[in-house]
C-alpha cells in the first residue's frame, strides 16, 4: 500500500514516506536488539555497593580503576565503574555477583597502598528487592506518562493525527532503548529521566505540524491537484521547519556541553537525550506528519467536525 502511495506524489512526499519506511525498519532493529542483548540495567536496579571516598593527594580515575580490579580480581571486578568530580573525590558502584554478594574489603588494601591517605565517607548497599522497586516505579511514571500523552490526544485532535503522534512518540522510546541496547551502555536512573524528557519533547514536536497542519485544513475550501493533502502537509512542514531546526539546534547545543563537559556520570543522560532530540526531530516530519496520510486523512474531516461543532453550539440552550 505504501508503495502505491509513493506513485505519481511530490518529491519532498516521497522523502516522508521513504522516511516512514526506513523509520519503521530502525525501530524493528531497535526491537530486536532488545529482545537479543537487553539494556545492561546500573547498580541502582541490579543491587550493589556504593562507596564513596576521598585522597588527600591527587590521583588519577583510571589509576583507581585498575588498582580496585587488581586486588578484587577478574571476577569481582565484572560491573565495576568507578567515576570522580575531581583528583580528590570517587565515588565506586560495584554489582553483585551471581551469588548475591560483592566483596567489600578491597578499600583497606587500597588504602594501604596509598599510605593511609584514604578517607571513607559514605559505603551504602543497595538490595536488588529495591533495585527492582526502582524499575517498576520507573517503569510506572513512564506508562502514567504515556497515558496522559493518549487523553490528550484523543482530545485535541483528529483520530488519525492522533495516531500519527502516537506512533511518533513510540518510534522515538524505543529507538533509544534501542541504542542502549545494541551498545549495551549502562542504563541509570538518569537514563530513565531522560526517556520521561523525551516524551515531552517527542510530544511537542509532533503537535506543533499538526497543529499546523489542522489550521491549513481547516482554511481549505475547495481542494485543488492531484494530492492536496500531501500540499498540505508539505506546506505545514515548511512553515515550521526554522523553528523546530532552531529550537531543536539549540537544545542539542546544550546537550552536547553537558554531554562533553560534565563527564562519565551524566554521559548516559546527555546520549539519550541527544539520540532522543535528533530521532524526534525526523520522526515528526516522516511519521506524525506522514502516518495520518496514508490512514486516508483529509481535509474534509475537519471541515465536517467544525460543522458539527456549530450546530452543537446553536443547539445549546
Amino acid at each position: 500500500m505504501i508503495f502505491k502511495q509513493l506513485t505519481a506524489q511530490s518529491f519532498p512526499t516521497k522523502l516522508r514516506i521513504i522516511g516512514l519506511c526506513l523509520s519503521f525498519l530502525l525501530m524493528s532493529i531497535a526491537v530486536f536488539g532488545l529482545m537479543t542483548h537487553k539494556l545492561n540495567f546500573s547498580i541502582e536496579f541490579n543491587g550493589g555497593f556504593i562507596t564513596e571516598f576521598q585522597s588527600e593527594q591527587p590521583l588519577e580515575r583510571s589509576e583507581v580503576a585498575d588498582s580496585i580490579a587488581q586486588i578484587l580480581g577478574k571476577a569481582q571486578s565484572q560491573g565495576l565503574k568507578v567515576s570522580s568530580a575531581d583528583q580528590h573525590h570517587f565515588i565506586v558502584r560495584q554489582n553483585l555477583d551471581a551469588s548475591g554478594q560483592s566483596e567489600q574489603g578491597w578499600f583497606a588494601e587500597l588504602n594501604q597502598t596509598q599510605q593511609g591517605q584514604l578517607t571513607l565517607l559514605e559505603a551504602n548497599f543497595i538490595g536488588a528487592q529495591v533495585g527492582e522497586e526502582l524499575l517498576e516505579q520507573g517503569g510506572l511514571a513512564m506508562f502514567s506518562a504515556v497515558i496522559m500523552v493518549l487523553l490528550y490526544l484523543a482530545l485535541r485532535f483528529e483520530w488519525r493525527l492522533a495516531v500519527g503522534a502516537v506512533a511518533a512518540l513510540f518510534h522515538d522510546i524505543v529507538l533509544v532503548l534501542g541504542i542502549f541496547a545494541w551498545l549495551q551502555i549502562e542504563f541509570d536512573l538518569t537514563v530513565l529521566a531522560s526517556l520521561l524528557a523525551i516524551i515531552g519533547y517527542s510530544l511537542n514536536d509532533s503537535i506543533i505540524v499538526a497543529d499546523r497542519m489542522r489550521e491549513l485544513m481547516r482554511a481549505t475550501t475547495q481542494p485543488e491537484g492531484p494530492n492536496p493533502l500531501g500540499q498540505i502537509i508539505n506546506q505545514a512542514i515548511s512553515s515550521t521547519l526554522s523553528r523546530t531546526l532552531i529550537t531543536s539546534g539549540t537544545t542539542l547545543a546544550t546537550i552536547a556541553s553537558i554531554w562533553l563537559l560534565a563527564g562519565p556520570p551524566l554521559a548516559g543522560f546527555s546520549l539519550a537525550l541527544f539520540s532522543g532530540i535528533v530521532v524526534g526531530t525526523l520522526s515528526s516530519i516522516c511519521i506524525s506528519a506522514t502516518l495520518p496520510q496514508l490512514l486516508g486523512l483529509n481535509a474534509n474531516h475537519y471541515q465536517e467536525r467544525d460543522k458539527i461543532e456549530q450546530c452543537e453550539q446553536m443547539l445549546m440552550p
